[in-house]
């Protein structure tokens, strides 16, 4: 077993998201995400099969989709969609997020 803090491993950055590979394996890699208000993870989409998970640990923004979907995110909301499905992410207050894919890519 190992263990990760990922509050203290990975900060927030005023110049773009940042981000911190939490776990990569054969069978699914964990990101997390740390979003300062205002900050967006642009819509975009993998030409690979798997399915992909977008957890809020912290904050409030919105969850991004095709044709300008918006779905309200906060602590506790998980999107989940196939890797393939366009999805992006806005965040409206500093906001943390925890990525998992599978198979990661």
């Amino acid at each position: 077993m190992k263990k990760i803090s990922m509050f203290e491993e990975n900060s927030f950055k005023d110049g773009g998201l940042s981000r911190l590979l939490v776990h990569d394996s054969p069978y699914f890699k964990i990101l997390n995400f740390n979003f300062k208000a205002g900050q967006e993870l642009p819509i975009h989409s993998h030409d690979i099969e798997g399915q992909l998970s977008i957890a809020v640990l912290e904050g409030s923004g919105e969850f991004l989709g095709e044709n300008e979907t918006t779905i309200p995110a906060g602590p506790g909301d998980v999107l989940i969609s196939e890797i393939s499905e366009p999805h992006g992410l806005r965040a409206e207050t500093d906001m943390r997020v925890l990525v998992t894919i599978a198979p990661p890519i």
